[in-house]
């Protein structure tokens, strides 16, 4: 990743707390992996995994699919950060990743930084890191901004606007 292809921006309201993000994954895949929400930067959000039986191949190595879970999720919440949950919800349009360097043991940090912030759609870049910094994956998420239809209100949004607000995020 080029520097120039990351916002340098501000993006996130610094009142924003952690704890709150942490909530939010309360009964969920994020919750049930262990994933924990450590930093709100300036344009970049960070979290934490376990790398344990909960996120184990059959080899015994962080599964693949655990490191695009927590890819994933740091950018989803991020997205979320950034539009009014109240006319928008965001999901996962895309995903890809590249695996480099495995890992059996200990917490893996996953750090997002946008790449494009657009209306309907924001990219992510996520980098995933064991404990001494090495890089064992690079991710990159598209995310859909997508309008609530006041209208025609769906059951998935009732759901999704319903656990926004238990949580207190809305």
């Amino acid at each position: 990743m080029l520097k120039s292809q990351v916002l340098q921006t501000d993006i996130f309201d610094k009142n924003i707390q952690v704890a709150k993000l942490q909530q939010m994954s309360k009964n969920t895949m994020v919750e049930h992996l262990g994933i924990e929400f450590t930093e709100l930067g300036q344009n970049y959000i960070t979290a934490t995994m376990p790398v344990d039986h909960r996120t184990h191949q059959p080899m015994g190595l962080l599964h693949g699919g655990a490191s695009l879970v927590l890819a994933e999720t740091l950018g989803s919440v991020a997205s979320s950060l950034l539009v009014d949950l109240n006319k928008f919800f965001c999901v996962g349009l895309e995903i890809n990743a590249n695996h480099i360097k495995s890992a059996r043991n200990g917490v893996v940090k996953g750090v997002a930084r946008p790449i494009h912030l657009g209306k309907k759609t924001h990219v992510w870049d996520i980098r995933i890191s064991n404990q001494n910094g090495d890089l064992l994956c690079i991710s990159r998420l598209t995310v859909a901004i997508i309008e609530k239809n006041i209208n025609k209100p769906k059951a998935q949004f009732a759901v999704l606007s319903s656990h926004l607000i238990s949580t207190g995020i809305l």
